[in-house]
């Protein structure tokens, strides 16, 4: 009986040990590390944002315009398309 207890004990306290793996904590880390798959869209900057087919773009992209209000809740995973005033898209970042 006490082994089985140890030997639970023991998978459980592994289990514990290994921590699960996180997502960057800030938008420089999660764009650096291209948590929301930026690299696939970089031919979007200096384009029209008028003209970028949202159809293309991943579930939940944000297409982010001087103007507008955006939540400050952090996703990784999230691409978010910054544009100019001149309606140019000029950057892009994960958060």
């Amino acid at each position: 009986m006490r082994a089985w207890l140890i030997a639970g004990l023991a998978v459980l306290a592994s289990a514990c040990a290994t921590p699960p793996a996180t997502q960057p904590d800030n938008p420089e880390d999660a764009t650096q590390v291209d948590t929301c798959g930026i690299a696939r869209f970089q031919h979007l900057i200096g384009t029209r944002a008028d003209q970028i087919d949202r159809a293309t773009l991943p579930q939940g992209t944000r297409v982010i315009t001087p103007e507008m209000a955006v939540t400050m809740d952090f996703r990784a995973e999230r691409l978010n398309i910054m544009v100019g005033t001149n309606g140019i898209v000029g950057s892009m970042r994960c958060f």
